[in-house]
């Protein structure tokens, strides 16, 4: 897990307010990441199963309950490198 890994998931969390759906351009604009940055980081997130598309046509990506465990400190980041094994 990166910087930018903890704040794609951070910013689809919105701690304190509702989940958000967003595109790699909502994220680009609401994070100090660039966007062909972020597109490389989400199959990756999306491989760990910390976030899914919400409609894969229109390139907008949500949280999981496993994202959202991951946040919490529910799930330790070496379960996710077990992932690649």
């Amino acid at each position: 897990m990166t910087p930018m890994d903890y704040d794609i998931l951070r910013c689809l969390h919105n701690p304190g307010d509702r989940e958000l759906v967003l595109t790699p351009r909502t994220l680009e604009v609401n994070t100090n990441w660039s966007r062909s940055g972020i597109e490389d980081h989400l199959p990756t997130l999306r491989e760990h199963g910390l976030v899914e598309y919400y409609d894969e046509e229109k390139s907008l990506y949500q949280l999981t309950d496993r994202g959202r465990a991951w946040l919490e400190g529910d799930l330790p980041t070496d379960a996710l490198e077990d992932d690649r094994d």
